[in-house]
C-alpha cells in the first residue's frame, strides 16, 4: 500500500542560508514521488537523505521510537523547520507507524530496562506499608506491567544481541496500515539479521504497510520491487539495483578483496 504518494517543496517556500536549507537536495529537488510500498533513500553521508526522512517524520507527525513525537523532538529542530516548507500528498492518510533511528533503538532499550527496574522496586516498596489484599493487588498490578515488558522486549533488552532486540522491537511495535520511516536500520544488524528484516518487510507490506528507508546496505536495497532513489545526483531519480555504486563496489570488493586491500 502506498499511503504517502509524494513530498513537494511548497510553492513560494522561503529558505535561508542555514542548514538544512543550504543542502543541494533542498535547493535543487522540488518533488520526491513514492511509487512502491518500499522506497530506499540511497546516497553518501551528507547527501540529505536522512535529513529529508527526518523532515517527513516531523511533517506527518510520526511517533519517534524511544522519544517524543517527531513534531516535538528536540533533536529534530532542523527537520521541523524544513517540514514547515513541505507539502505531503497522500493516497490514503494514515496516523499509524513510527520513525526509528539506530540511536533511538539503543535509547529505547535503556528505557525499557529502567522501567523494568523501577517496577520491581515499586513492588518491594509496597511491602513496607501495605498488607493483605491491598498489598497483593498493588504488587500484582506493577509486576503484571513488568511481565508485559518482558514479554514484549525480553527480560533484559541489553542482554540480547542488538540485532535480536531490534527485530523484536520492530515486530512488537508494528501495526498494519502504517507508514514506517527507518534511518539506517542495518546499524545493529548482522547480514543474517538484515535478511530477517527483509522477510519481516515482506510480511508487513502484505498488511498494507509503507516503508521509506535511508540505508547504505546492499542487502536491504535488494528487496523485491523496491524503489531505489539515488540522492548523490539531482534531481533525485530512481535507479536500478545493479547501477548503484554501493552495490557495484560491494560486489567488486567481495569478488577480489586483495586488489582493494593492496591499495590501502
Amino acid at each position: 500500500m502506498i499511503h504517502l504518494r509524494a513530498v513537494n517543496i511548497k510553492p513560494g517556500a522561503k529558505f535561508n542560508a542555514n542548514f538544512p536549507f543550504n543542502l543541494p537536495l533542498v535547493q535543487k529537488c522540488k518533488e520526491i514521488k513514492f511509487r512502491a510500498p518500499v522506497t530506499f533513500f540511497v546516497g553518501e553521508n551528507g547527501s540529505g537523505k536522512s535529513t529529508l526522512l527526518e523532515a517527513i517524520a516531523a511533517g506527518v507527525g510520526s511517533v519517534v521510537v524511544g522519544g517524543a513525537d517527531a513534531q516535538r523532538d528536540e533533536t529534530l529542530r532542523h527537520a521541523q523547520r524544513l517540514a514547515v516548507q513541505l507539502q505531503f500528498i497522500w493516497q490514503k492518510r494514515t496516523h499509524r507507524g513510527f520513525f526509528l533511528r539506530a540511536e533511538d533503538f539503543f535509547n529505547f532499550a535503556r528505557r525499557v530496562n529502567a522501567m523494568s527496574s523501577e517496577l520491581a522496586e515499586m513492588a518491594t516498596e509496597f511491602e513496607q506499608y501495605l498488607t493483605g489484599y491491598g498489598l497483593a493487588r498493588a504488587k500484582g498490578l506493577v509486576l503484571g506491567q513488568r511481565r508485559e515488558l518482558a514479554r514484549k522486549y525480553g527480560e533484559d533488552a541489553d542482554a540480547r544481541s542488538h540485532g535480536e532486540s531490534f527485530l523484536n522491537l520492530f515486530r512488537e511495535r508494528f501495526v498494519p496500515g502504517g507508514l514506517y520511516l527507518l534511518d539506517e536500520p542495518e546499524a545493529p544488524l548482522s547480514p543474517q539479521r538484515q535478511l530477517a528484516l527483509l522477510s519481516m518487510l515482506k510480511e508487513m507490506v502484505a498488511e498494507d504497510a509503507q516503508f521509506i528507508i535511508a540505508t547504505h546496505s546492499p542487502i536491504l536495497m535488494a528487496f523485491p520491487n523496491a524503489a531505489l532513489l539515488n540522492f548523490d545526483k539531482y534531481p533525485v531519480r530512481q535507479v536500478a539495483y545493479d547501477k548503484l555504486e554501493h552495490v557495484a563496489l560491494t560486489k567488486a570488493f567481495l569478488n577480489n578483496p586483495e586488489t582493494f586491500l593492496r591499495r590501502l
